[in-house]
């Protein structure tokens, strides 16, 4: 019997047949000349988030500039010196800075080198729609990291876009008896979606402060704090109640939300109050820089800010805990000893990852000229 309830088609797969149901060939994450084609299909055709708007400097106060090694260059931003406004340029060519398109969502800014690409707020279409009004704009304690990992960048995504992982990779950051029960217990997300390109999951768990403080480590109960995030939700605007597309389901026991925005941007939300980006800029078909951030309402006190570095460096040993098995699962791929995987029911928005980059991909083709015989 499953956990929570299941779509009237009786499962997630069905719920979305246009994904089918076959085992998935993942040669597009150990081909190079598929890489070229990605490079092309999607990094110069759709919109890239780049950063906030806080990082961009005042008028006259420079510039600032996200490396997009994709595309073979990056992206520069400045304020216009008489209103303010944002401008993005494509830097590094040979005749200088050329304007590109920029486009700003809920404080995100995002770049596209595709002149006849729809507005940004149609690209990010309903998902992005039922996030407006959290306080992103409140949120500007940022902790980042980065790292240069040895595997194709949709594999991280994988990694991120399912939940059932967590009780066994991450079996020995919880205290023994929680790691048992939630091993034995099993997991299956509340809700997942797709709208065009991009899909979210979301889940339980997450609640602050846990039903039973032994769940969690001392210094977790202490400091209230931990890999969820400070169990204190800031007085803010925005958090109570919540945008309608946070916890779609309604569920008491909904903990996170993880939304995918195609290409490579993802964003997960807290019931706590806080979120974290993810950003996976592919560098080779076999290579790719992640940069994971963590946004928090600024500290007040010296306790809040101690609060905010746990969450931070618990964060940072998860993900490392995620990215250990990324090098050996690309390995195993290039063997090509197995090449097609079944998935199951919580991965669906794997099956999407791929199957939208390959649509991607076909439909470039299409637009190319045809090859002189």
């Amino acid at each position: 019997m499953p956990h929570f309830a299941k779509p009237a088609e009786g499962s997630w797969t069905e719920h979305y047949p246009e994904l089918g149901t076959a085992p998935m060939s993942y040669e597009d994450s150990i081909s190079p000349e598929y890489y070229e084609l990605e490079r092309k299909a999607v990094f110069e055709r759709t919109w890239l988030n780049v950063g906030r708007v806080e990082q961009v400097p005042e008028p006259g106060g420079g510039h600032f500039t996200k490396e997009i090694a994709a595309v073979g260059t990056s992206a520069e931003l400045l304020r216009d010196a008489a209103d303010g406004t944002l401008r993005a340029f494509r830097g590094g060519g040979p005749t200088g800075p050329v304007p590109i398109r920029c486009e700003v969502w809920e404080g995100f800014v995002f770049v596209n080198l595709d002149d006849d690409a729809e507005p940004l707020a149609t690209y990010l279409g309903t998902l992005a729609a039922g996030l407006e009004g959290y306080p992103f704009d409140r949120m500007t304690e940022v902790f980042r990291y980065r790292a240069d990992i040895g595997s194709n960048w949709k594999l991280y995504m994988d990694a991120f876009a399912e939940f059932y992982h967590a009780p066994v990779l991450h079996a020995k950051q919880y205290v023994g008896n929680e790691s048992r029960k939630l091993s034995s217990y099993g997991f299956e997300a509340l809700h997942y979606q797709l709208d065009g390109p991009h899909g979210m999951v979301s889940s339980w768990g997450g609640m602050a402060p846990p039903k039973d403080l032994n769940m969690v480590k001392p210094i977790e109960r202490v400091l209230r704090s931990g890999n969820f995030g400070p169990w204190d939700r800031p007085d803010i605007p925005g958090l109570d109640p919540l945008p309608p597309g946070l916890n779609p389901s309604g569920h008491k026991a909904w903990g996170i939300d993880s939304f995918v925005f195609f290409p490579n941007f993802m964003m997960v939300v807290w019931a706590p109050g806080w979120y974290l980006t993810y950003h996976y800029w592919p560098t080779a078909y076999n290579r790719h820089t992640f940069e994971g951030t963590l946004y928090f309402v600024p500290a007040r006190t010296a306790r809040d800010r101690v609060r905010q570095e746990l969450a931070a460096v618990t964060f940072k040993e998860f993900a490392l805990q995620d990215c250990n098995t990324l090098e050996a699962t690309q390995t195993m791929l290039q063997s090509r000893v197995v090449t097609h995987f079944p998935l199951n029911d919580q991965e669906i928005l794997l099956r999407h990852l791929h199957r939208t980059a390959a649509r991607y991909v076909a439909a470039s083709a299409d637009r190319q000229p045809a090859t002189p015989a």
